[in-house]
């Protein structure tokens, strides 16, 4: 499969469809899509899946907005050559209201001319699967990369019962200023069959040229809930899913002080308004890294999370998969009372980090449980199970291989 070309921007069927959670997606879903600039408007209609010929289904007419987020940007084509994106779409999103918990929809978008494949998503109920996934580059002349991760998650298909949604830690795009890096990936089957949430991983948020970065690439490539704060709505966001609130972080805006102390500030009143059985903070920045157990995003974190309860803290972007004891104060502590940190590996079998397992940890050897790297060709995601009993992460490796298990138990302050 390889990237569609800039003149499917010229017509007026939909393209780039994918679900995003709603801020509550028990009986909410957020959908996607774009048009090229001469359709304004679209049906997306969705229904049951037991509904086998639309006749109860929701229908909205939704008004697309004009977008030039990734127009005339530097970008490869799948044979390799050099071109400028032509980007000049409507793009639209989408909020679903009224669903029925714990429950499995199809869904299309309609336009004059053109009717799009069924996609899928499933409502949250309080038992649910997903897959995590993190770090696979997706890049138009190398379709490995996606395929790898795609087989990945088709890999964690198979493991266990099927999974209800798919998490990803960032860095899905090589470089996310290019539009048809995200079209590409729209067109792969786990797209059409899950709901997508993620984090900006730094290759999201950049363009070819590194020049003219910004996190208006992830957030005009979905439709993630605006309740972050300023200058991140759509790019920090929060939603629960089941009894699980997840809090959704930009690293690329908290490299500063300032910015951190921002974040900060809104993950706390976040958490007052949201109470949650289970608290889980996603970004891409590594808390530790994964060669030596070196801190790295870790210690701007710990406290806070001490204070507020949080129960797991994921990451991604050092391609080392590394998962701790539960913490507390900067020790280990009994399950259920500190924060379990777990970073990803990367999944395109092309762009993993190499060190030596065997090797004992310069830093952090007391936190730090597991860790593992095929080296420059890994390929990895987990499964995650969440019960009211407790959450139970599983690493696996290409295979199916079942490499590290976490169970993580809910904080009683």
């Amino acid at each position: 499969m390889v990237a569609l070309q800039s003149a499917t921007f010229a017509q007026s069927g939909a393209f780039s469809i994918t679900a995003s959670p709603a801020e509550n997606t028990r009986n909410g879903m957020n959908i996607s899509w774009a048009t090229g600039k001469g359709t304004t408007s679209a049906l997306v209609e969705v229904t049951s899946v037991k509904d086998a010929n639309w006749k109860n289904s929701i229908v909205r007419n939704i008004n697309g907005e004009y977008c030039i987020t990734y127009d005339s940007l530097y970008s490869k084509r799948p044979d390799g050559k050099n071109f400028y994106e032509d980007v000049k779409i409507n793009k639209y999103n989408a909020h679903i209201s009224g669903l029925k918990r714990n429950t499995m929809y199809k869904y299309r978008v309609i336009t004059q001319s053109d009717t799009s494949l069924v996609h899928y998503f499933k409502t949250s109920g309080k038992k649910w699967e997903a897959c995590i996934i993190s770090d696979f580059h997706a890049y138009a002349p190398l379709y490995h990369r996606t395929k790898s991760a795609m087989d990945m998650i088709g890999t964690v298909e198979k493991y266990g019962k099927p999974f209800d949604w798919v998490l990803h830690l960032g860095d899905i795009t090589a470089w996310g200023g290019c539009y048809s890096f995200w079209q590409s990936l729209y067109t792969e089957k786990p797209f059409h069959n899950y709901m997508w949430a993620g984090v900006n991983g730094n290759h999201d948020n950049m363009t070819r040229t590194n020049k003219g970065n910004t996190n208006k690439f992830f957030r005009d490539a979905a439709a993630y809930p605006l309740n972050g704060y300023e200058g991140e709505l759509g790019v920090c966001y929060f939603f629960k899913y089941g009894d699980v609130l997840f809090i959704m972080l930009n690293n690329e805006n908290m490299r500063s002080e300032e910015g951190l102390q921002k974040a900060q500030k809104w993950v706390k009143r976040v958490v007052a308004e949201n109470p949650a059985r289970y608290k889980v903070v996603c970004e891409h920045y590594q808390w530790f890294f994964g060669a030596s157990g070196k801190d790295s995003q870790y210690p701007r974190w710990s406290k806070l999370f001490d204070e507020l309860g949080i129960t797991l803290a994921l990451a991604g972007n050092n391609h080392i998969y590394a998962s701790t004891h539960p913490l507390y104060d900067g020790k280990v502590v009994e399950p259920g009372k500190g924060t379990v940190y777990i970073q990803t590996t990367s999944s395109d079998n092309e762009r993993g980090s190499a060190c030596d397992l065997e090797k004992p940890l310069e830093h952090n050897s007391e936190k730090i449980k597991f860790r593992w790297t095929e080296g420059g060709q890994t390929i990895s995601a987990m499964h995650m199970k969440v019960t009211r009993k407790k959450m139970v992460l599983t690493l696996l490796d290409r295979n199916g291989k079942v490499l590290d298990t976490t169970e993580v138990f809910p904080i009683k302050k």
